[in-house]
């Protein structure tokens, strides 16, 4: 281990870099720092693509443009949705199914009463009215509806690709493993935020699946991807890179389960990672 905490390795020479952005690349203020600006575009520079994997839905994306890298193309909502940020348009999306989503939303208002729901899609963001506000960004100037009336045929929701799930009282952790137990069959559920609420995909959609498609239509192997986390929705996307770094600010599952680690985003873990990458050549 270096002195400033990255873990030493020889891995097969990357040609691509994965990363989270809240709470892993960006610093603890959502901003990126100027010596991760600095890494990523040595990193372009030397010829690895950097790609941002995020839980953002591609709305959150704007502010990180100038650092997106040559491609323009981001993989939002833990996989739902390929976005050009640049371009402000969509790319790909993984929808899930409105029954599937409402089947998900019955178990969970069955087994946990008090659950709220929110909803990613295509045209934006809509929402029940017992979900509260609390992110920035989520500012809806629709009147909130029911899943169900926002999910039927002639609803609100088109395309949808994520649910956010909330809840006032439960421990999100606890949530997690909840609500995994009575949907998990019916889709992706995971977590990335300090508070109770869940992230919901279409069974099958994680940052880690879109990654590797997207790193098939580059030619890329796994075995040549970096990968940083720090949150449940990561760990996915951790064990299929080759080579991976959880920032020690990280969820104390992703600490276990991933063997490197650098320091933490407030700290610059992802810069200080690649500078060691690309010292190595």
């Amino acid at each position: 281990m270096r002195e400033d905490g990255a873990v030493t390795t020889n891995p097969v020479r990357p040609r691509l870099i994965a990363t989270d952005l809240d709470g892993t690349l960006l610093c603890p203020s959502g901003t990126v720092s100027e010596r991760t600006a600095a890494a990523l575009a040595a990193a372009e520079e030397a010829g690895l693509q950097v790609v941002f994997v995020t839980g953002r839905p591609p709305r959150w994306m704007q502010q990180i443009s100038p650092h997106i890298g040559g491609h323009g193309v981001a993989i939002c909502s833990n996989g739902g949705a390929v976005f050009d940020v640049r371009q402000g348009e969509m790319v790909e999306v993984f929808p899930l199914g409105p029954a599937d989503a409402l089947a998900v939303i019955t178990a969970l208002r069955e087994a946990l009463p008090g659950t709220a729901f929110a909803f990613e899609h295509l045209d934006g963001f809509a929402r029940e009215p017992e979900y509260e506000l609390r992110m920035w960004g989520d500012d809806d100037i629709r009147p909130a509806a029911p899943a169900e009336e926002l999910l039927a045929p002639q609803g609100r929701v088109r395309g949808l690709y994520k649910v956010l799930a909330q809840h006032s009282d439960l421990d999100p952790d606890a949530f997690l493993a909840e609500a995994r137990r009575v949907a998990g069959h019916l889709a992706e559920i995971t977590r990335s935020a300090p508070v109770a609420l869940l992230e919901i995909s279409a069974l099958g959609v994680t940052k880690a699946s879109t990654l590797a498609s997207w790193c098939r239509e580059q030619g890329i192997d796994r075995s040549e991807v970096v990968a940083f986390g720090d949150m449940p929705n990561d760990l996915e996307m951790l064990a299929w890179a080759g080579t991976s770094y959880a920032v020690a600010n990280a969820h104390p599952e992703v600490l276990a389960a991933v063997a490197q680690h650098t320091v933490s985003n407030e700290h610059d873990g992802v810069a200080v990672a690649i500078e060691e990458l690309l010292e190595r050549g």
